[in-house]
């Protein structure tokens, strides 16, 4: 505008010399005020660090923000969210056989131990259970040392609340291949090893061992209220009840409509978690 007032120059003769149309000389962009979807956005992606702009788009879904995945995309860029991906080291691959999937809730269990450190240097583990169909968090027991006998003790306790499952798989670790755990599962269960070495073999409790590493979820976060991309972004408490006795087609029913009960499935009330110290009294 300055250089047009100081040559004499008419808005339309200046626009004509250099090809301009008058209409986006004129344009004012009228995007509403974003600041408290930004606002919440970066709120979210400070308490779910390895979530990416699609799950944290269906984590603002739920709360009852509308927005088209290419202006959450754009807000994601903006803000600065991207998740840092990690860099590994590149393995030769060879011929694998896919893993069945479990066609029903407690067909198969998954079991890992993670382990750290406290700040006073003690050592303590992290006794993880899982689901492989309904991908539920069964049980994270916590404690400084976990033996076969105890290994044993959560199992049967979980086949009491839920049901005995057809296979457990784990790896070949020495609480896993205890007598105790021998013993407990001898024309009980059918225990499977995965070969040495190979975690891929147990990629279903792998997965999750990733995310407690990440995001160090309390149980109730992680089967009530963690969309699960792999369940239609469901959390797995949710979708479990509505696959009760289901087959493994129903995991391809993913469109809309799962949308709408991520939206309308939060649950009523969400129940305090156990302290982290008082797991560690057990």
């Amino acid at each position: 505008m300055k250089v047009m007032e100081r040559h004499g120059l008419s808005q339309r003769r200046a626009c004509e010399l250099v090809g301009l149309d008058r209409s986006t000389l004129r344009y004012r962009c009228r995007r509403p005020d974003d600041s408290a979807l930004r606002q919440r956005l970066r709120e979210l992606a400070a308490e779910r660090r390895r979530f990416g702009y699609r799950r944290l788009g269906w984590m603002l879904a739920r709360e009852g923000h509308a927005l088209n995945h290419k202006k959450l995309y754009r807000l994601y860029r903006e803000e600065r969210l991207m998740v840092r991906r990690r860099r590994r080291r590149k393995r030769a691959l060879g011929t694998r056989t896919p893993m069945a999937l479990p066609i029903r809730i407690n067909q198969r269990w998954s079991l890992d131990f993670v382990s750290d450190t406290l700040s006073d240097g003690r050592r303590f583990r992290i006794l993880c259970i899982v689901d492989d169909f309904s991908r539920e968090c069964l049980a994270a027991v916590v404690d400084t040392s976990l033996g076969g006998v105890r290994v044993v003790r959560e199992l049967e306790r979980l086949t009491i609340e839920r049901a005995t499952p057809d296979t457990v798989v784990s790896d070949n670790g020495t609480e896993l291949t205890s007598g105790a755990v021998l013993r407990w599962a001898t024309r009980r269960v059918a225990w499977h090893y995965i070969e040495p070495g190979k975690p891929v073999q147990n990629a279903f409790i792998e997965s999750f061992n990733s995310k407690l590493r990440d995001e160090c979820p309390w149980r109730h976060d992680y089967n009530q209220l963690r969309p699960h991309s792999s369940l239609g972004y469901l959390a797995p408490e949710e979708f479990a009840a509505r696959n009760q006795g289901s087959s493994a087609s129903a995991r391809t029913a993913w469109p809309a409509r799962m949308l709408a009960g991520a939206v309308q499935g939060a649950p009523a009330s969400d129940p305090k978690p156990d302290s982290f110290s008082a797991a560690l009294r057990e």
